[in-house]
């Protein structure tokens, strides 16, 4: 099999799943990107120095997705057919999306009375959300291979990440003033 077209696990050694090894992950990327890095290949020809380009270019892709919990999630719902579509699809459960509405009502709020109490609360909210998806991600990838459950709980992530950027956006501007 072509480097290229290798599955980020099998381009690190590593095996498939949600739950990682972060230490044997730094260790096989530095590994890599010590045999392909574009400095070793000075004296190569171009077409060996391309190649070497394109093999760091993918390793420092799969390292970055590995790394995150989120994308590596998504990756592995992508690899297993059920395509997250972050950008197309935006289906949620009802009571995700109430809770979403809470949320926004809250922020808000917490603007308008320039609240530092009430935005730590909403992002501790946040932080508690997110370890309660990235175990539920856990559950449903490694325990039960249920890679669409998976999808929607990736679609469910990426929105309290980004409502987290607009909770620390708001707490950056009411510090300011």
């Amino acid at each position: 099999m072509n480097a290229l077209s290798k599955s980020h696990y099998e381009l690190f050694g590593l095996p498939e799943g949600f739950a990682i090894d972060a230490a044997a992950l730094d260790a096989a990327y530095r590994s890599v990107q010590g045999a392909v890095h574009p400095d070793r290949f000075g004296g190569a020809s171009d077409t060996e120095r391309r190649i070497a380009m394109q093999f760091a270019t993918q390793a420092n892709e799969a390292y970055r997705t590995l790394r995150d919990p989120v994308r590596r999630a998504a990756y592995l719902c992508a690899l297993h057919g059920a395509d997250p579509r972050v950008h197309s699809n935006t289906a949620m459960p009802a009571s995700f999306l109430g809770l979403q509405m809470e949320w926004r009502e809250r922020l808000e709020e917490a603007r308008d009375a320039r609240s530092a109490e009430e935005l730590r609360v909403l992002r501790d909210e946040l932080d508690d959300s997110r370890a309660s998806l990235i175990a539920r991600l856990a559950e449903a990838i490694d325990g039960g291979r249920d890679y669409e459950l998976a999808a929607g709980l990736v679609r469910q992530l990426m929105f309290v990440e980004r409502f987290g950027e607009d909770v620390d956006a708001a707490d950056d501007l009411l510090a300011a003033h």
